[in-house]
C-alpha cells in the first residue's frame, strides 16, 4: 500500500504529492496525453505547439504530459509528430519545455514507438519505411492499405530502441522537461512485445513474461543511467488488451511489480489496443465501474493494493465528486484529464477552487462508431491547435466540420513535400 496516497479531505484533489525522484506535483490534476500533430516537417516543435502548451500549463493542472513524442524518425504515429533522436532541436525543446515558468506545473514528454502501429508513409523525410515489432505479426484491423506486415526486430536492433529511449530523455532531460513516461500501452512497440498474441519469439526477448517485459524494464533502467536521479520517470501500462489469449490483468500486476521494484515514480493505467479499443470507449467497463466515471477503475483499485508506486487514471473523469472519490479510496494518485481540458482549459483551477463541479465536455458524433472514434480525437487537437494561435477553444464547432477539417489536415500533412533533417 502507498502511504502517500491522497485520502481524507473535502477536496482530495488539491493536495500535492511527492514522488520517489524528489519531485512533488502541487496537485492531483494533470492533463494526460493528447495527440497534437504540431510539429514541424523536420519533427520539430513549432511555435504553435508551444504556445499550446503554455495555456494549458495555465491550466492548473500539477502535471502536464506531451502527446507521442517519438524516438525514431522511421517510426511515426502520425505524420507531424516531435521526433527527438539527437539535440538537434535543443533551442525549440527549451522553449517549449520552459512553459511551465511562474507555475508549479512540472512538464514530462511521453516517449514513444508505434512498432506495427506505422501507417503507410509515417517516417521523416529521406527515410526508409521500416515496420518493425517483435515478431511479424500483422494488425487485425486496417489492412494492408493502411498497415505493412513487420518484420521481427533483430536483437541488435532492440538494443538499439533501447538506447534511442536513454537518448531522448538525456536530450529531454537538457532541454529543461521535468521527466519522461514510456508509452507501453495501446498496442505500440512496448506492448507488442508484452503481448503473447504478437511476441512469438524464442530468445530472451520473448515467451516468459519475464522476458516479454525485458524491453520495457531495460528501457526504464538505462533511461534512468542515462539521466539524473531527480528526473521523473513514469509508465504508461496497459491493465489488459482485452484480446483473449493476450496481455491481462495478472501479467500487467506482475509488470507493475517489477517496474515498481525499478523505482519509477508513477503508473499510468490504461488499457486497448487498436484492434480493442477499450482506451477510446471505455469497453472494459462493468455497469458499477460505469456509475464511478472513471474507465479502468476496477483495475486501479487492485494495483492499488498490490504496489506502492504512485498510480493515475485517465478516461471517462468528468465530477468533481467522482475524482475526489476516487482518489479518497485510494485507489488512485493522480487523476487525468485530456478531453475535459481541451474543452474547457480553465477546468483544472475551476475544480481545485470548487467554482466547477463537473466538466461540459460531450462526445461528438455522427452516428457511427468507427467514424466517431475518430472524430472526437480529430475534434479536441483542432481545439488544441487554435489554443496555439492564441484563440479561444471553440467548444460549439460540429462535429461534420471537425471531420471535413481532420480529413483536410491529414492530406495535407500527407501530401506537403517534407524537409530532410537539418
Amino acid at each position: 500500500m502507498n502511504e502517500n496516497r491522497a485520502g481524507g479531505g473535502r477536496n482530495a484533489l488539491a493536495n500535492p504529492l511527492a514522488l520517489r525522484s524528489g519531485i512533488t506535483l502541487p496537485n492531483r490534476l494533470a492533463k494526460a496525453a493528447t495527440s497534437e500533430h504540431l510539429a514541424d516537417r523536420r519533427g520539430a516543435p513549432t511555435n504553435q505547439l508551444i504556445t499550446a502548451y503554455r495555456t494549458l500549463a495555465l491550466s492548473g493542472t500539477g502535471l502536464l504530459i506531451s502527446g507521442n513524442v517519438m524516438v525514431d524518425g522511421t517510426a511515426l504515429e502520425a505524420p507531424r509528430n516531435v521526433v527527438i533522436e539527437d539535440g538537434r532541436h535543443h533551442e525549440q525543446l527549451r522553449r517549449w519545455a520552459a512553459v511551465t515558468q511562474g507555475t508549479d506545473a512540472k512538464f514530462i514528454l511521453q516517449l514513444s514507438h508505434p512498432g506495427r502501429q506505422t501507417m503507410r508513409g509515417n517516417v521523416l523525410p529521406g527515410r526508409r519505411h521500416d515496420v518493425v515489432s517483435s515478431s511479424a505479426v500483422p494488425l487485425a484491423v486496417g489492412g494492408s492499405a493502411l498497415f505493412r506486415t513487420p518484420r521481427a526486430l533483430s536483437d541488435a536492433e532492440i538494443t538499439a530502441i533501447i538506447g534511442r529511449f536513454a537518448l531522448t530523455a538525456k536530450v529531454a532531460a537538457d532541454a529543461g522537461f521535468h521527466g519522461v513516461e514510456i508509452h507501453a500501452a495501446h498496442g505500440y512497440l512496448f506492448n507488442q512485445f508484452l503481448s503473447p498474441l504478437v511476441n512469438q519469439r524464442t530468445d530472451r526477448w520473448g515467451g516468459s513474461l519475464e522476458n516479454r517485459m525485458r524491453l520495457l524494464i531495460e528501457t526504464v533502467r538505462e533511461v534512468r543511467a542515462a539521466t539524473s536521479d531527480q528526473f521523473l520517470i513514469a509508465v504508461k501500462l496497459n491493465s489488459a488488451d482485452f484480446q483473449r489469449g493476450g496481455f491481462d490483468a495478472e501479467d500487467s500486476l506482475a509488470v507493475a511489480r517489477a517496474l515498481e521494484h525499478e523505482g519509477i515514480d508513477l503508473l499510468e493505467i490504461s488499457g486497448g489496443t487498436f484492434e480493442s479499443a477499450a482506451m477510446v470507449a471505455g469497453a472494459s467497463q462493468r455497469e458499477s465501474t460505469r456509475k464511478r466515471e472513471a474507465f479502468f477503475l476496477e483495475f486501479a483499485e487492485q494495483f492499488s493494493q498490490e504496489v506502492s508506486v504512485p498510480l493515475m487514471l485517465t478516461g471517462g473523469f468528468r465530477s468533481r465528486q467522482g475524482m475526489n472519490d476516487a482518489l479518497d479510496s485510494g485507489a488512485v494518485d493522480v487523476v487525468g484529464l485530456a478531453r475535459p481540458i481541451t474543452y474547457e482549459p480553465d477546468l483544472p483551477k475551476r475544480l481545485l477552487d470548487g467554482t466547477a463541479e463537473k466538466s461540459l465536455v460531450t462526445p461528438k458524433t455522427l452516428g457511427h462508431k468507427n467514424i466517431d472514434d475518430l472524430l472526437n480525437s480529430a475534434w479536441h487537437q483542432q481545439q488544441i491547435a487554435r489554443m496555439g494561435r492564441g484563440k479561444a477553444v471553440r467548444p460549439a464547432r460540429g462535429p461534420a466540420t471537425a471531420l471535413a477539417i481532420a480529413l483536410l489536415t491529414t492530406a495535407r500533412d500527407l501530401l506537403l513535400p517534407r524537409l530532410a533533417p537539418s
